[in-house]
């Protein structure tokens, strides 16, 4: 299974519009984020997980021209904003929580009901709650955390676990990310968030779920320079950049 990281910043990207910090005014590219999302691909399958407003700069970019279907974390704009965007691709599978389901036909309408707008995106959602389910080629497992007060999903697939937005995971949410070979866990900045986790509560959660190697995503302009950061983390912990391929048994 190949993983491609087309986004790895928070909702505002990296640079923050009007910022001038170091990290804002850097010119490695490592520094510079597109909104947060993943694309996994194996044999003809491919799934992308979230697809933020950036989600056509993301496929033009890296020469995407199909998915098999959309998995959604949750319903913040920064995860949802391209749906538009997917429409040259043909008919969407999309997955996610009720309530995320929910939101999407209240931000686009003209995609559902019985006066569908022509040309819209041909959208088709479907209902996911805690269970396994398979999509695309894939066995997907869902990861119940919190993003505050808001229950939102990461997913297993395979020896790989994707969480972004994560503020807490329950003692029972540690068993299912046991085994694994690749970690990929929001870290938003230095200090402490009330709905995102810090760099360092992401690597304690790191530590505790002892994955072979835990990627970190989902980063502001605070977090700082990457290759000054990289150079403090632990053993097989990394910030994840824009473009970062993995091969994952």
């Amino acid at each position: 299974m190949e993983l491609l990281f087309l986004g790895t910043g928070t909702s505002t990207g990296v640079p923050q519009i009007g910022c001038k910090c170091k990290v804002c005014s850097s010119l490695n590219a490592k520094d510079k984020r597109l909104r947060s999302s993943v694309l996994l691909k194996e044999n003809n399958s491919s799934v992308l997980i979230d697809c933020g407003p950036d989600l056509r700069q993301q496929l033009l970019v890296h020469n995407v021209d199909s998915i098999s279907a959309i998995l959604l974390t949750h319903e913040h704009y920064d995860h949802v904003g391209g749906l538009d965007d997917v429409r040259p691709l043909g008919n969407m599978d999309v997955y996610g929580e009720q309530r995320v389901l929910n939101s999407i036909r209240h931000m686009m309408p003209y995609c559902f009901g019985d006066n569908v707008y022509p040309g819209a995106p041909k959208i088709h959602l479907n209902r996911i709650e805690e269970e396994d389910f398979r999509v695309g080629g894939f066995d997907v497992k869902p990861i119940r955390v919190m993003h505050a007060n808001l229950p939102i999903l990461g997913f297993r697939i395979n020896d790989m676990a994707y969480i972004t937005d994560a503020k807490t995971i329950s003692e029972g949410t540690f068993d299912e990310l046991q085994g694994l070979d690749i970690l990929i866990l929001n870290a938003l900045r230095q200090g402490s968030h009330i709905s995102h986790l810090s760099l360092n509560e992401a690597i304690d959660i790191a530590k505790k779920v002892n994955a072979k190697r835990t990627y970190f995503t989902h980063m502001s302009h605070e977090m700082g320079l990457h290759d000054e950061v990289s150079g403090l983390l632990p053993e097989n912990m990394f910030l994840a950049y824009d473009g970062l391929e993995l091969l994952i048994d």
